[in-house]
């Protein structure tokens, strides 16, 4: 057997490089590919939840067939690095061209470049998603140094985020500034911001593969779509977290998706994007501090549950939407005033992050024990199909909410670059767009709390219990 070296500095940096380059990617797409096509395009907002509900549905139904081409490949540059790079080229090319629409196009012809792009979109992230992630057992060690590895990919991709979250609508108006109104401002500055990030995202890939080697032949693991049922439905535990994830992640899409158009149509001025920006830089920074130091406090200096730590996450985000909602209907102006119910939104999904992995950990301890199988694997890959499936419901809300109180870009006369949406948004379509991006989400977390304190069973004391069981269970093994 091939003996493997300690893993480089170089290496690392290289395959952390990756993962903030891939999701600069994923981020542009998930946060402003609906805003792109509904508002400055002129798509129709129910045709755009449509499209965004059924790709996601089927990129999800997708992943496991990719992990099956991926296992199957042999190459002489190994079985995921080939992959990695094809998915990465064909997925920077689609990007570009999904943000930058013929503006001739229109009607029925925009709306078929809208589906074909984004479908093409999730296939080919898919393509270099799937390997990326899987690559790791074949060029670390088990224990110490893949966690660390995968902990290093994880932050890697929070950084590629924040980068997007921050610098998107600043950038996409200071490269569009040559756009004669604010429509063609945006069309411009998407079509070229879409083209660096694209080019960075190469960059990114071709730095991981030059510099991480593939130096064993290690078995990947596939999981059917049906396996990932089957198991669901044999794990009462299972099935109660994944219940409660597709409510949190939903309720947190809703609101992602819709608060750029509260800024834009409701907070108002000719700058909203700027306090857009402060309002998500903010929260980005509260998401990544509550993994790192409120967590840790509350599980280790309060000595709280993880059952109880959850019912508190859940209690902060439902606090946050009605300060939030509240807020909204007093004519505040001042966008530092919304970092209040930030903190308890994007704080609660911090600590959500960390705990639904916890959890979904915690049953594949009891699906062993009662089903005498230990489903690890199925169990992880069911977290990616169902956070999808949240976001695709969340972005079909989200349109259906834009449908309904008219909010779109082509709805409003504009003759220059600098426009007060707000000014020509009826105060009736402000009130929907905040109830539906607040009362949902509180219903949703409202939800979320009643049925896990009824349907979890696995606390803390039961856990160790378990974990004991599963111990013996393996000893008794090794002894036969």
């Amino acid at each position: 057997m091939e003996q493997k070296q300690a893993l480089s500095g170089r290496s690392k940096l290289s395959y952390g490089l990756g993962a903030v380059g891939k999701d600069m990617v994923y981020m542009l797409s998930a946060s402003y590919v609906l805003y792109y096509f509904q508002d400055v395009m002129g798509v129709s907002a129910l045709a755009m939840g449509t499209i965004l509900l059924a790709a996601r549905v089927f990129d999800a139904f997708n992943d496991p067939i990719m992990g099956v081409v991926v296992a199957k490949t042999r190459t002489r540059w190994g079985r995921f690095r080939p992959w990695l790079l094809i998915g990465t080229l064909t997925n920077a090319v689609i990007l570009f061209l999904m943000f930058a629409a013929p503006p001739s196009l229109d009607g029925g012809g925009l709306i078929a470049y809208a589906a074909v792009t984004y479908i093409l979109w999730g296939v080919t992230y898919t393509m270099m998603d799937i390997p990326y992630w899987s690559m790791i057992p074949a060029f670390t060690e088990g224990g110490r140094e893949r966690e660390s590895l995968t902990t290093l990919a994880r932050s890697c991709a929070g950084v590629g985020s924040a980068i997007i979250t921050i610098v998107t609508m600043l950038a996409v108006h200071a490269l569009g500034s040559g756009g004669a109104n604010a429509r063609e401002v945006e069309i411009l500055g998407f079509k070229w911001f879409s083209l660096i990030v694209a080019v960075l995202f190469v960059l990114c890939t071709v730095i991981t593969c030059r510099n991480v080697r593939e130096r064993s032949t290690v078995e990947m693991e596939t999981v059917s779509v049906g396996r990932m049922f089957r198991a669901l439905l044999q794990n009462d535990q299972a099935m109660a977290i994944v219940v409660a994830i597709v409510c949190v992640n939903g309720a947190l899409y809703i609101t992602s998706n819709l608060v750029l158009y509260f800024f834009k149509y409701d907070f108002g001025g000719t700058g909203w994007y700027n306090s857009y920006t402060l309002f998500s830089t903010f929260g980005g920074a509260v998401n990544i501090l509550a993994m790192m130091l409120l967590y840790p406090l509350l599980r280790n200096g309060l000595h709280l549950s993880n059952t109880r730590i959850f019912h508190v996450s859940l209690a902060m985000a439902a606090l946050g939407y009605a300060v939030l909602l509240v807020m909204t209907f007093t004519g505040m102006s001042n966008v530092f005033l919304l970092f209040v119910p930030a903190f308890f939104i994007y704080g609660s999904n911090g600590i959500n992050a960390i705990l639904t992995t916890v959890f979904l950990a915690n049953t594949v301890d009891y699906g062993e024990i009662k089903n005498a199988r230990r489903d690890e694997s199925v169990i992880f890959s069911m977290q990616t199909f169902v956070v999808k499936l949240a976001s695709g419901l969340a972005a079909f809300i989200a349109s259906l909410c834009l449908q309904l109180n008219r909010l779109s870009n082509a709805a409003v006369s504009e003759s220059d670059k600098l426009v007060d949406f707000s000014a020509a948004v009826s105060s009736g379509a402000k009130a929907g767009l905040r109830m539906t991006m607040t009362l949902i989400p509180i219903g949703m977390m409202v939800f979320s709390f009643f049925w896990f304190r009824k349907k979890y069973l696995l606390t803390d004391e039961r856990v160790a219990e378990l974990a004991a069981q599963v111990q013996a269970l393996r000893g008794k093994e090794a002894g036969q």
